[in-house]
């Protein structure tokens, strides 16, 4: 199984668990050995690779400004690019300026990523339940990418692939081993940053960078 193979499974929950009028946002950037994969909860419809009519990546991010903040200010994207995201409206968003950005976050060698891949109309919260149904195809996707650490970011994303009740203000900086096939990975929990949790914003970065540092990575 590679990432297209899991793309098309993506899309089959998607039917079950998204917005129907909308698209699977899946992944992107560095998919070969990153030093870092990003995860975070689900995709929206504030995200315009969502739209059918959209043919280019089908990546998380693409369209939004907030989210980009973080990666520049750990030094993951290079400064002209990041001040063109600020300064462009969404919509203003090409299939080719998508391309150019992902091209940038792999040269950077990270992977961004969503726990579940049902992209919804709004971001009111998933049941667990959901979650859970992207859990083994989530775990696939770590196999297949063979990440050197993961930020999980937010309780719940954390709880659920940790299979454990976390709370982020208790394990701040804290690593995880999981076991996925015989192989351990490493994981991060981290404050959830965007949306409601932007207040989080600067803890999430002051961990990653500690995290980074600690783990010899830039």
């Amino acid at each position: 199984m590679n990432l297209e193979d899991l793309n098309r499974e993506y899309d089959k929950l998607q039917l079950k668990y998204g917005d129907k009028s909308l698209d699977s946002i899946y992944n992107g950037g560095f998919s070969e050995n990153p030093d870092i994969c990003f995860v975070f909860m689900n995709p929206t419809r504030r995200n315009i690779a969502s739209n059918k009519s959209w043919k280019g990546l089908k990546s998380p991010w693409i369209g939004t400004k907030n989210v980009w903040d973080i990666f520049y200010k750990l030094n993951l994207i290079d400064e002209c690019l990041y001040l063109k995201i600020k300064s462009i409206k969404g919509k203003e968003w090409t299939e080719s300026f998508a391309l150019e950005v992902y091209e940038n976050v792999k040269k950077y060698k990270f992977f961004i990523t969503n726990l579940a891949k049902c992209t919804q109309v709004d971001a009111r919260s998933l049941d667990d339940n959901v979650f859970k149904k992207y859990l083994k195809l989530f775990e696939k996707e770590i196999e297949i990418v063979n990440p050197k650490l993961i930020i999980l970011f937010g309780n719940q994303v954390s709880s659920i692939v940790l299979n454990e009740k976390i709370s982020i203000s208790n394990c701040r900086k804290k690593c995880f081993i999981k076991k996925i096939n015989n192989k351990e990975y490493k994981f991060y929990p981290v404050y959830y940053p965007v949306g409601n949790g932007r207040f989080n914003m600067d803890k999430a970065i002051e961990d990653i960078k500690f995290i980074m540092k600690s783990e010899n990575i830039r």
